[in-house]
Parts: structure tokens; sequence; C-alpha cells
């Protein structure tokens, strides 16, 4: 089920409220809490019952080993259930990317099994290897099977996140209904969702119909089409992911329910480093916890601490996709990520700070350098395979140089804002279909780059009418537009 469905928003939502608070009304926790899970499991179930299948025999598997693990950590024990965990993932995900290169590699003719990967899987899988290993270092007590299965099920985050740790969802869920209700959280968290669906709806799926072009139609784009589809695809996926995530955060705070920040601006970024504090950081911070740290993180020497940056990024790139283009995107950021810590190690041995105007000039040429390293990384998450990053990539370089294509600009038309321009009468100007393309690409990276979070905007706005009004504009806008939405990028990965 979508977030940006009908279905979810004028069928499954209102059930949810009103069951949910119902039953804390009556101060029935337990009852609350297996309401949600039902809840939770028709909304992944709704996508494909299999989906669901493989999500409950994950669960079960998961919680024998918590309740082993819990009255013995037993290394053996820890090493299972991570090899049982990860081999399920492989075999959704990456059993074709492998037995394709065995088969590339050897001359061998292996079957493709083409199996269909259940969304979400990533996401609940590292989940649950986090609660696995929490447990075998006895950071988690004896957790019943009930809060286990809404720590993993719990609808909001199921399918793209955030990965969520025991440490801030079971406290909470213990803690059902002892607060009462607070209209001024609900009311912030419905500025959430909604923020975040104008991110996904108006502005996501909107650049996502140029880039479905663009990559669609390679050959018969120019220069400056390959600059305005790397540019589209790098806004696009940032609205879509961190809208995903505004929308959790929000449909949790009308829950009474606190999801962790995922995003936090991460183009106003000023280096590599300081992008991956802000770009999904609950995946950063499950790498750092559970595969930088056990390493050795920085306890083993410079070069050790390097190399294991590299084999973290190396994992990330990997997670997101059984893809060579997604290892190159990971050790894009992780070649950068190691180059950018040894100059920092550097600089702060460097006692001669710039100037003041020197520092501001560093931070806005840093700042423009980044996104563009980041949009050119982007290339290869996208594509298909490295070749077709490649053709992309050499399109925006040497590619001919004209007009952009009447093509591109007419996929990033919005009906609405088409019918604002007739009104002006600017519809007559020769070149009116190019100046909504230019309206959406500038908005969007204006908002990306320099406008707050929508936390912050939905802090600014506690309390106003006209923010109230704002908001239910937004809100119609964006469910009169919901006949041409698609689903979120990261249900992919």
């Amino acid at each position: 089920m979508l977030f940006n469905s009908y279905v979810f928003i004028f069928l499954f939502f209102p059930l949810c409220l009103v069951g949910y608070y119902g039953l804390i009304r009556r101060n029935r926790k337990r009852a609350a809490q297996f309401f949600l899970l039902m809840m939770s499991f028709w909304f992944y179930g709704y996508f494909q019952v299999n989906y669901l299948l493989i999500m409950l025999f994950s669960i079960a598997v998961n919680y024998c080993f918590h309740r082993l693990l819990s009255q013995k950590a037993s290394r053996k024990l820890l090493f299972c259930a991570i090899a049982i965990n990860l081999g399920v993932l492989f075999y959704f995900k990456y059993f074709d990317f492998f037995v394709e290169n065995i088969n590339a590699l050897t001359g061998a003719s292996f079957a493709l099994r083409h199996v269909l990967l259940p969304l979400g899987i990533s996401f609940f899988t590292f989940q649950q290897i986090g609660f696995i290993v929490d447990t075998y270092r006895g950071e988690v007590k004896d957790c019943g099977l009930l809060p286990y299965a809404l720590f993993v099920a719990f609808f909001p985050q199921l399918i793209a996140g955030p990965i969520v740790t025991q440490a801030e969802m079971l406290p909470q869920f213990s803690r059902m209904g002892e607060k009462r209700f607070d209209w001024e959280q609900f009311a912030k968290g419905y500025a959430l969702f909604v923020m975040g669906l104008f991110k996904k709806v108006i502005l996501a799926d909107t650049l996502g119909a140029g880039v479905s072009y663009g990559y669609t139609n390679i050959a018969l784009l120019g220069r400056w089409d390959a600059l305005v589809v790397i540019l589209a695809y790098s806004l696009q996926l940032y609205f879509d992911f961190s809208g995903y995530c505004d929308m959790a955060r929000g449909i949790g705070k009308m829950l009474g329910l606190e999801i962790p920040v995922n995003f936090r601006s991460p183009y106003q970024a000023v280096n590599i480093v300081d992008f991956w504090k802000r770009w999904h950081i609950t995946l950063n911070r499950f790498f750092t916890s559970y595969v930088y740290i056990p390493l050795g993180g920085n306890r083993r020497g410079r070069g050790r601490m390097y190399l294991n940056f590299l084999i973290v990024f190396f994992l990330s790139g990997f997670w997101h996709g059984a893809g060579w283009n997604f290892i190159v995107w990971g050790m894009m950021h992780g070649v950068l990520y190691v180059l950018t810590r040894w100059y920092l190690d550097k600089k702060a041995q460097c006692r001669k700070p710039l100037c003041f105007l020197g520092q501001k000039i560093m931070t806005f040429v840093s700042k423009i350098a980044l996104f563009l390293y980041v949009s050119v990384a982007w290339v290869y998450f996208r594509a298909a395979d490295v070749a077709q990053a490649n053709t992309m990539l050499l399109t925006a370089l040497k590619g001919n140089v004209g007009k952009l294509s009447f093509e591109l600009a007419e996929c990033f038309q919005l009906d609405e804002l088409w019918y604002i321009l007739k009104v002006c009468r600017l519809d007559r100007f020769a070149y009116s279909r190019y100046l909504l393309m230019f309206f959406m690409l500038t908005a969007g990276f204006l908002l990306a780059v320099s406008g707050p979070n929508a936390e912050q905007s939905a802090d600014r706005m506690k309390g106003k009418a006209v923010s109230a009004v704002a908001l239910g504009a937004v809100f119609v806008w964006c469910v009169l537009s919901f006949s041409r939405v698609s689903v979120f990028l990261y249900f992919n990965f």
C-alpha cells in the first residue's frame, strides 16, 4: 500500500487512527499493539500476500534466535542467525546477479531464478540483524513476540525505512497509552505528512517523468538534455526518499510515536563526510555500529581506518542493488570519503585558519563541487547498468550542443501550473513549455540546497491559521494528483 494512494488516505489510515486511539482510550495497551500489528500486516500484504508470508517467516525465525541468545550469548548462534538473514536476502536479491557473473566468467549456463524481490526486505532484514546483535550484546532484555513483531512490521517505516533500533521503538511500545493525546504533536505529524506528500507527488513524480524519458531515450539526447536529466534525477531521488521519511515520521507522530530523522538537508552539506551525516542517517548508523566498529573502526591505525571506510561503502552500494553500477556508486562515495577524511585530518594540524571571507568562499565552492560530484555518482545509481551510466555521462560531456529537446521539456509539465500560464497568456510564448521545466528544476534545486527541511518548516507552522490553510490546500492538490503517482524509488532496494 502506498502512502500516496486513495486507499491509504481515505480508508486505511482513518481506520488505523480510530481503532488505535479507541483502544488506547480504554487503556488496552496490548490490544492497541496487536491492532497496529494487524494493520501493518494488512499494509504490507496489500502489495502481495506472498511478501507477507516471507516477512512472517523472517519474524518467526529471528524471534527464535532472540529467545535462544537471551538465554545464552553464543557466538555460534549469533553467526548462524546473521548467516540465515543474509542467506535469505542473498537468495531474493543477489542470486541472479552472482549466477550471471559466474556464467560470464566461466562460460557456464546456470539457470537464473528471476525471483521477485519482496518489498522492503533489505530494510527489515538489516533491522532484525541489528536486533539480534543487540540481544547478543545484552542490550535487549527478554522481548515478547508481540512487541518484537510490531518492531519489525510497524507500517510507517517497514518498506523504505528509516532503519530503527530496538532502543528507539520498544520503550515507546511499552509506554503506549501512558501519555495523553497531544494535539500539538498530532498537528506537527500532519504537517510532516503533507510536506512529504508534496515532495513525492508534486516534485519527485514530476521530475521523475523527465528522468524516465531521458534514460529511455538516451540516443536522442543532446548535451543539455543529458545535463537536465542528471540534475532532475538528483532532485527526484532526494524528494522521493526524504518525502517518504517525512511521511513516515508524520504518521508516527500522529500515532504518538517518534520515528528517527533520516534526512537533514544533505544537499546543504559542505563535504562528503558531512553529506553522510545527513543522507540516509539510519543506514549510515547501521553500518557504523555493526560493520565499521566491529572491523576495528579507527582503533588500528589510519590506514586500516581508511580500508574500513571503503568496505562500508562497498557494502552500502551492494546493499542498494545487485549490480556493478551500485558498486561503482558506492566506491565513488567511498574514495571521496577517504580523501576527504585524510584532508580534514591534515587540515586539523594546520594552525592558520582562513579569513572570514575566504572561509565563506571555500564553503560555497565546496557545496557546489559536492553537489556536482554526488549528481555524477547518482547516474550510476539510476542507470540500468554501468554501460548505460557511461553513455549518459559521455552524452553530457560530448553530446550535440543544441536547444533542449521539446519532448523532454514536455515531461516536466504540471497541468495545474500550465493552466496558470494560460491565464497569464504566457502559453503563447514560443518557449512557454520550457518555462515550467526551468521552474521545476530551479525551485527543486533551491529548496534542496538552501531551503529549510520539513522538520524546521513544521516547527515554524505551529499554531498559525495561515499555515493550516496552506497545508490543507497542498493536501487537496496532492490528492487530486494521485492519478499520476508512482511507487517510491527505494521500494526497489
